[in-house]
């Protein structure tokens, strides 16, 4: 009866460091995305330019330091920067689909970001299914959709670049799913860890889909 007792105590207690977990990692997520946001618009005001590749050595090491210090308060501070600079970089990209055919790709995409982050989430939170089994699979394929991005920069083969985007599409939208699955079966205690790959991932998916709405008729 005491080790029941134990059993029982022992589950609840993971239960409630999960949902801790999950909800700090939704709000911080919450409080980025407002925060990148504002920086696109202050971006796309004073028309900041297009960086290019040049904008991942900043992330690069803007992810670094966050990983080095996710276990401190200085992991916050690090968050917000490297989310306010992603979207200091998407204010360029914003004004030149906005300049092609207006605010609506922009607001479509948007909701379509959301539309798939709310599905994909309440489908792992519904099912509680364990999705560890796709780490090696989802990693792989990030890199090589990541490698892939970055050769056809040089090479500008345009079927290759919609080969590469829906790529993204998918292994991004796993990896939401795989990060949502992580926190509630234990894989993820840090939440600021967990906000990094959900935001990013979003930027992904975002930027992704306007490309494709975005495009001159």
């Amino acid at each position: 009866m005491a080790q029941s007792s134990i059993v029982l105590d022992r589950r609840q207690q993971v239960a409630v460091e999960t949902n801790k977990v999950l909800r700090n990692t939704y709000a911080l997520l919450a409080l980025t995305l407002l925060f990148s946001a504002a920086t696109a618009t202050v971006s796309m005001a004073v028309n900041f330019p297009y960086l290019g590749l040049w904008m991942l050595l900043p992330y690069f090491g803007l992810l670094f330091a966050v990983e080095k210090t996710k276990n401190s308060g200085w992991g916050l501070a690090w968050v917000f920067a490297l989310t306010g600079w992603m979207g200091l970089t998407l204010g360029p990209i914003l004004n030149f689909y906005a300049g092609l055919n207006g605010y609506t790709p922009i607001l479509l995409a948007l909701a379509g970001t959301a539309g798939i982050f709310l599905a994909l989430s309440a489908y792992v939170l519904i099912t509680r299914k364990d999705l560890s089994f796709m780490t090696g699979f989802l990693m792989t394929g990030m890199l090589v959709a990541f490698i892939a991005a970055i050769a056809n920069v040089f090479l500008q083969i345009s079927a290759l670049g919609l080969v590469i985007s829906s790529m993204f599409l998918v292994v991004s939208s796993g990896l939401i799913m795989w990060q949502t699955s992580a926190i509630i079966h234990g894989g993820e205690r840090n939440y600021i860890s967990a906000t990094v790959t959900l935001y990013v991932m979003l930027y992904n998916i975002f930027t992704i889909l306007l490309s494709f709405l975005g495009q001159d008729d």
